[in-house]
């Protein structure tokens, strides 16, 4: 990338992935501080190739975006974002191993949004405050021949309390829903999935929820998550290694509106490890209400707190 190809901080970036499951080419054009302080103008182009276990994509996508951007050295108590997304994808959720999925074509275009408020004292490592953002994208899908409108929402809130000298009690919650478009007009990827170590830890990624004949995870209309965590502190390393028990809990269902009945948990244990810019995260997770097939046990790593 360069940082100033275009003055005052107009910057180019090429970039590439060439991974197992994703492959991505694509060329970014990004302004900062455009007309304020932390204010980014975005354009963004790509094609890419996704092979995962909930479905297959072939992307051709042209996206643009104008946000207003919370930072490590800036916290904002208020943020927000808009912008444009226009793709066509060759999309399919019925896999069959060894053989060549048969891909459905969707033209989609979005308008993606977001705000967020945010009361927290870190962005990476908070403990104490609350965060609260909600994202909505109104989208137009053509598929079949026909053409469908739907308008897609999430919520997410999360919440600190430190309750003594080295434990912080961390709770967050997740809820969203697709309306307007019955699932076979929207293609795999915009719909909605859970499980993983940013989602509920015990179970693989995107594992929750409805399945295809083949049982395969194939996404849904609405989800529900939840989490709940204690993040307590030990006198190791000169206190930078905490212990964090948690439960978490999701759900995933075809309808527009969460179905409680089919709600899996995981629970777990993880370590902390701060390094002064972020904690270093390991967690080892176990599904309280197992479906045959599901792992008895799940690891995650990664860098940050799970929310």
């Amino acid at each position: 990338e360069h940082r100033n190809l275009f003055p005052p901080e107009g910057m180019l970036r090429v970039r590439g992935v060439a991974g197992t499951q994703e492959q991505l080419a694509g060329v970014t054009f990004q302004r900062n501080n455009f007309y304020g302080r932390d204010q980014i103008l975005t354009l963004d182009a790509y094609a890419s190739t996704i092979d995962i276990d909930a479905y297959d994509a072939r992307t051709v996508s042209l996206v643009g975006r104008f946000e207003r951007q919370s930072t490590l050295l800036f916290q904002k108590a208020f943020s927000w974002g808009t912008g444009l997304e226009l793709l066509y994808t060759q999309q399919t959720d019925i896999k069959v191993k060894g053989q060549k999925s048969s891909l459905q074509d969707y033209a989609i275009a979005a308008l993606p949004s977001f705000i967020q408020f945010d009361t927290t004292n870190s962005l990476l490592d908070p403990t104490e405050g609350w965060r609260f953002r909600v994202t909505a994208s109104p989208e137009v899908s053509r598929v079949f021949s026909s053409e469908s409108t739907y308008l897609r929402v999430q919520f997410d809130l999360s919440t600190y309390q430190r309750v003594s000298d080295g434990v912080v009690l961390a709770a967050r919650g997740r809820a969203g829903s697709i309306v307007g478009a019955p699932i076979a007009s929207i293609a795999p990827s915009r719909r909605f999935y859970a499980g993983g170590g940013g989602s509920v830890r015990g179970y693989g990624y995107n594992d929750i929820g409805p399945t295809n004949a083949l049982g395969t995870p194939n996404g849904g209309r609405s989800l529900v998550e939840a989490a709940v965590e204690a993040r307590v502190r030990t006198g190791m390393f000169d206190g930078a290694l905490s212990v964090v028990p948690f439960v978490d809990a999701g759900a995933v269902s075809r309808d527009e509106l969460p179905d409680f009945s089919d709600v899996r948990f995981g629970a777990g244990v993880g370590l902390r490890y701060d390094t002064g810019f972020g904690p270093l995260r390991l967690d080892v997770a176990t599904p309280l209400n197992p479906r045959a097939g599901d792992s008895p046990v799940a690891v995650y790593v990664a860098l940050g707190q799970a929310f």
